[in-house]
C-alpha cells in the first residue's frame, strides 16, 4: 500500500505540552498548611516520578525545604477542578512573573472543590477525589539548564488506588478502567474527545 504524506511545516510553539498527564501535587507550607498545585510535566521510571516545576512557585519552595509530597492523579471528570486551581498561587506575594495572571489563594482545596484526606507515610494530604494517589519523597531537587524550572525526582513510598481500577486479585491498575486526565497543548482530554480548555490556551476549543 502506497502512503502519501505532506511535507512537514516548521513551527515554533510557545509550549510543548504534547499530551502529558495532569497531576495535583500536595506539599506542606512553612506554617504546616497544605498547598495544592496542578502540573503537567510528570513521568514515571520504576518507583521514581520525575516532576518539572516552575522554579519560583510555592510547590518548588516547599519541596526544597520539606521534601514530602503526594502526587494525585485526577480523572477526566476532574478537569474543571484542576482548572479552578490553575490561576492560583500559594506564594504570597505573587511572584512578579505571575502578577496580572495569577492570584494568591491559601485555601486551594476548598476553592477547587476538592477534599483533603490524610496520608499514611507523609505529612501533606491526599486528594480524596483522585482515583490514584502516590505518597512520595523528593530525593533530588535541582534547577534545569535554564534556571527557569526545577527537576524533581520523587521516590514513591505508597500507592493508593480506587478498588474499581484494580485488577481483582492483583496489584495492577486495569488500563481498561483507568483514564488519566491529559493536558494536550493547554487543552484537557481524557482518552477520548476534548473536555475543555485551559484559561491559558492559545488555540480554540475543538468543534463538536
Amino acid at each position: 500500500m502506497e502512503i502519501h504524506t505532506a511535507e512537514h511545516q516548521v513551527i515554533t510553539p510557545s509550549i510543548l505540552y504534547f499530551g502529558t498527564p495532569v497531576v495535583l501535587l500536595s506539599t506542606e507550607n512553612e506554617d504546616g498548611t497544605a498547598n495544592l498545585a496542578p502540573m503537567s510535566s510528570a513521568w514515571a521510571l520504576g518507583q521514581t516520578v520525575v516532576l518539572g516545576l516552575g522554579a519560583h512557585g510555592q510547590t518548588g519552595r516547599n519541596l526544597l525545604a520539606r521534601p514530602e509530597v503526594v502526587i494525585n492523579l485526577p480523572a477526566p471528570e476532574h478537569w474543571a477542578a484542576v482548572e479552578r486551581l490553575a490561576p492560583l498561587t500559594g506564594h504570597d506575594p505573587v511572584p512578579p512573573h505571575k502578577r496580572g495572571t495569577f492570584r494568591y489563594e491559601p485555601a486551594k482545596f476548598g476553592t477547587a472543590g476538592l477534599s483533603p484526606l490524610p496520608a499514611e507515610l507523609v505529612r501533606p494530604p491526599r486528594v480524596a477525589e483522585c482515583p490514584i494517589q502516590l505518597e512520595a519523597r523528593a530525593v533530588d531537587v535541582r534547577p534545569d539548564s535554564t534556571d527557569a524550572f526545577l527537576i524533581v525526582e520523587a521516590h514513591v513510598l505508597r500507592v493508593h488506588a480506587d478498588p474499581r481500577l484494580v485488577v481483582p486479585g492483583t496489584q495492577h491498575v486495569d488500563p481498561a478502567r483507568w483514564s488519566p486526565l491529559i493536558y494536550n497543548f493547554r487543552h484537557y482530554f481524557g482518552l477520548g474527545p476534548e473536555l475543555g480548555r485551559s484559561f491559558r490556551s492559545e488555540t480554540r476549543a475543538a468543534r463538536a
